[in-house]
């Protein structure tokens, strides 16, 4: 039977809601959550369902107050629990936020996007970065591009060359490569470390602005007395950017893990030496890392700055 919520009578607000939606057969679930903890929950930072949840069941309307009968949720979700329902809408359906709430959101995974691309990239030519604002508007010019080329008749190849003009002939054999790699513009259903990505290799493959991906090349030493101690783990809430791919194991182990490509590495005496490329994003981590696990026997030393990798 379903319930009202906002009945006179009876009435219970549904204050600062966001909504979580789920198409099952036919019919539209929603369940109603407390904004910015759906996120939390899904990135595992929140673990308390009762925190997430403003109401423990499943709707076919919020709004109206229309709980969605057994025989509903029977017929679409196999006979599962309320709760192993609720758990599946939670984590697989799409959450519903306002314009402005959405606008905000938007501005604020751009904002990030853009800042991760300018710490990434260099200019080929000089080996220095480019202002935020360059490549804002080198990523600008491409979604343009992609968006004309999608709305020229929607020829597939136009949308796939990123230029916007239909590629055809020896053309449309020529640029195999950009096909891959069409920047359309930022979205909210993605992270902004992947669309970070997805960007680099866009401005990289069809050079609105000549980019190249940017190494620092490194000296680091560390006496062997401390190589072969364990380390922690770092919890997934506290990694540095750098830190994502690093395995834990021994202090060489961890060094070695923010080491792109090595160049060199030898022992000398009691010291270890290796000689490698690092992406910038990784240096402060590894700096601190060094300072903190090896208590002064360990330290870096830059020799180039910006290195550039045209193999990407």
């Amino acid at each position: 039977m379903s319930r009202q919520i906002n009945q006179p009578s009876n009435q219970i607000k549904l204050t600062n809601v966001s909504l979580v939606r789920l198409k099952k057969g036919k019919k539209r679930f929603e369940i109603a959550c407390y904004k910015n903890k759906v996120l939390e929950w899904r990135q595992g930072i929140e673990t308390d369902l009762d925190e997430v949840l403003q109401i423990p069941n499943v709707f076919l309307n919020v709004s109206k107050g229309q709980t969605a009968p057994k025989e509903d949720l029977a017929k679409a979700f196999k006979d599962k629990s309320v709760d192993d329902i609720i758990l599946e809408i939670l984590n697989k359906g799409e959450l519903q936020v306002g314009e402005k709430e959405r606008a905000a959101q938007l501005d604020r995974v751009h904002t990030e996007v853009i800042s991760i691309v300018a710490s990434k990239l260099v200019d080929p030519r000089t080996k220095r970065v480019y202002t935020t604002g360059m490549i804002d508007k080198a990523l600008d010019m491409l979604s343009s591009q992609a968006h004309q080329g999608q709305g020229a008749g929607g020829d597939k190849s136009a949308t796939a060359s990123g230029t916007g003009t239909p590629a055809t002939g020896d053309d449309a054999e020529a640029k195999p490569r950009a096909k891959e790699h069409v920047w359309t513009g930022v979205v909210t259903t993605k992270s902004a470390k992947s669309q970070a990505l997805e960007a680099m290799k866009a401005l990289i493959a069809n050079q609105p602005i000549p980019v190249s991906r940017a190494r620092m090349r490194l000296r680091i030493t560390c006496s062997t007395n401390v190589l072969k101690q364990a380390v922690k783990a770092p919890k997934a809430t506290e990694a540095a950017e750098g830190e994502q791919k690093v395995a834990p194991g021994t202090v060489k182990d961890k060094i070695l893990g923010y080491v792109e490509q090595v160049e060199s590495q030898d022992v000398m005496g009691s010291e270890w030496e290796v000689v490698g490329f690092v992406e910038p994003g990784a240096f402060k981590a590894l700096s601190d890392f060094l300072g903190n696990e090896t208590r002064g026997q360990g330290r870096v030393e830059v020799l180039d700055m910006a290195v550039t990798h045209e193999d990407d």
